[in-house]
């Protein structure tokens, strides 16, 4: 029941935005999801460097907030930001999405599903501020991370 319902908001929210998105220009479409992820991996490493790495002092409210912000990212609807004509580098704006983003629907859906899944277990996992559940949570949210990009981002 709980996957039903976490499948139908997501669905809800990638309508809601794929709507807004087609108010959005390409160049900004691109901007603003690399910005996203630029956010999103920001975060992740703060918590690798807490949990994995431990270079930083364990503190488990600014890995729950970092993990807080990689959840909310990943569920704020940014595969609206995919849509015809970010597919290329535009002016000097680059990207670096590989075509197949744009023509393998369900691959692209199991990976966001996948994706968004990770990033709501990593909030989770956060939220007891056990250091290995996060450790654990974390190299989920990584593997996730790179099956997308693995697929569908050049490098």
């Amino acid at each position: 029941m709980k996957n039903l319902m976490i499948g139908g908001l997501a669905a809800l929210f990638l309508t809601t935005s794929l709507n807004a998105s087609a108010q959005i220009d390409p160049e900004d479409q691109i901007n603003f999801r690399k910005a996203g992820y630029s956010f999103m991996s920001w975060n992740m490493g703060k918590i690798k460097a807490m949990a994995i790495d431990e270079s930083v002092a364990w503190d488990p409210a600014q890995v729950q907030a970092a993990a807080n912000s990689i959840a909310a990212t990943a569920n704020s609807g940014m595969g609206a930001l995919f849509s015809p004509g970010t597919e290329k580098s535009i002016g000097d704006t680059k990207t670096r999405v590989k075509p197949e983003m744009f023509t393998d629907r369900e691959g692209v859906t199991k990976v966001g599903m996948a994706f968004n899944k990770a990033a709501n277990e990593l909030a989770v996992a956060a939220a007891t501020g056990d250091k290995a559940v996060v450790a654990k949570a974390f190299a989920a949210t990584g593997d996730s991370c790179k099956g997308c990009h693995d697929k569908y981002r050049n490098d």
